[in-house]
């Protein structure tokens, strides 16, 4: 049975979901569900640590529903260090190295990371455009420019 959490940030409340206290997903929208407080308090913790500054490695279960291919791309955003950004093309070229293929599509990656269901922790507002031009963030792009901001004051 899936229950929800809510976690309040200085982006506004975030709700975690997941099964059995495994994070299945993090959003700005309710994701309905039964509303369960405590049941992700080490994800909590870590995004304590994340708005004041701090970098931590994750040390609480995480299954993030998706494709092998989306799966993929969200594994190489946990790649992009805290406080780097990383363009749609280069994860394109880091995916297709990853996958024995000669090239992939950079909108094949943007389409993916459009679907991470776990926002902030998988960190999909790494990417951006060619020429770092910040381009698409399912929680709009107000909150994608905020977090870049957030982890580049505190380097």
């Amino acid at each position: 049975m899936e229950t929800v959490d809510r976690y309040e940030s200085p982006m506004g409340t975030l709700w975690l979901t997941g099964t059995e206290g495994i994070l299945t997903g993090l959003s700005f929208s309710h994701p309905g569900g039964d509303y369960a407080p405590g049941s992700f308090d080490a994800a909590k913790h870590w995004l304590d640590d994340y708005f004041q500054g701090i970098s931590r490695e994750i040390a609480f279960p995480m299954s993030p529903k998706g494709t092998a291919f989306q799966k993929l791309i969200w594994n190489l955003l946990m790649e992009i260090p805290y406080g780097e950004t990383a363009t749609y093309g280069e994860l394109a070229r880091r995916a297709a190295a990853e996958l024995g293929r000669e090239k992939m599509s950079a909108q094949a990656v943007g389409q993916a990371a459009h679907r991470n269901p776990i926002a902030i922790i998988i960190p999909c507002h790494r990417l951006v455009g060619a020429g770092g031009n910040l381009t698409g963030y399912a929680s709009g792009l107000d909150r994608k420019r905020w977090l870049l901001n957030h982890e580049q004051e505190e380097l």
